[in-house]
């Protein structure tokens, strides 16, 4: 009787996990479904003709014009008005590249050295340094956005690649990341380092550098879409269109009033601005999750 019980829980067991797994597959489904769909829409309207899109008959399945939308928006942008063009996707995607590449690079390389001196020297106010770069998480771009053009004005820095990475460079987020991370890292390493002979600049480049290896690869990765999306700082810095983002251009492009927009090659150029994000999330995608929830000490 027990035997027969044991088998009978053991089967309800069964099915309520089978209808817990459906439930989330479900979910999983609807989520992606929701996400997806969107990014479905913009890929199809990429491959059919400008009066196809501008009827607001956007198909579900591709239509025939898709290399002629994607070379004419790689080598000539859109425009609201259709005989000016606008700038081509290449040099926008270029533009971003070089922005988001610089931002990350110089956020890490900051927050790295900040961090390193925060946590492994011992200095008059180091706390005070320490806060007063945490306080700073209070006071992002937007809300100083103000006084930062007026500092990139006197300092001559309007449209300049300079003006558009420097104010956004400084972290106080990765400085955070990188305290907390080399806090973990055992005195035993100091100590062994000191006996070594090994100076601060040694210790830093063979111990902590290689250590940190996938804190920096996951943080590289939010970092560069952080500076690839940026959107209010780009327009307001640059005037000049050959240094405008893809983010700005891709607004640029819509036009108001009666003017007519070229939605296929503004939905390819959304297409090719979506790539390079998603191409960096891939191929770093295993050193971003093991940075996350691993170290290497």
């Amino acid at each position: 009787m027990a035997g027969f019980d044991d088998a009978a829980l053991a089967r309800a067991t069964a099915r309520r996990q089978a209808r817990s797994r459906l439930m989330a597959h479900a979910v999983l489904a609807l989520g992606v479904l929701v996400f997806a769909f969107p990014i479905w829409l913009t890929l199809v309207g990429s491959t059919h003709d400008v009066n196809t899109i501008g009827r607001g008959d956007v198909p579900l399945w591709f239509g025939s014009e898709a290399i002629a939308n994607y070379v004419s928006a790689w080598t000539r942008g859109g425009s609201a008005i259709r005989t000016t063009g606008g700038v081509p996707a290449w040099l926008m995607l270029w533009n971003s590249a070089n922005m988001a590449v610089l931002i990350a690079v110089g956020k890490i390389a900051i927050s790295l050295l900040s961090a390193y001196a925060v946590v492994f020297f011992s200095f008059p106010g180091r706390m005070v340094a320490f806060w007063l770069i945490f306080i700073t998480l209070m006071l992002p771009v937007e809300v100083r956005i103000i006084p930062t053009f007026e500092v990139m004005v006197n300092l001559g820095l309007i449209n300049t690649m300079t003006g558009l990475v420097v104010p956004l460079v400084a972290s106080a987020t990765a400085t955070l990341l990188f305290r907390q991370f080399f806090l973990t890292i055992p005195d035993e390493y100091v100590e062994a380092a000191k006996i070594d002979g090994a100076g601060p600049l040694r210790f830093f480049k063979d111990v902590v550098l290689p250590l940190s290896v996938t804190n920096i690869a996951a943080l590289f990765v939010i970092l560069f879409i952080y500076g690839w999306n940026q959107y209010l700082w780009p327009l307001l810095i640059v005037s000049n269109r050959d240094l405008e983002t893809v983010v700005v251009g891709m607004t640029k492009m819509i036009g108001t009033g009666d003017s007519q927009n070229e939605w296929n090659i503004i939905m390819a150029t959304a297409v090719l601005a979506m790539l390079p994000p998603v191409a960096v999330v891939v191929f770093m995608q295993r050193w971003f999750v093991k940075g996350l929830t691993e170290t290497e000490k």
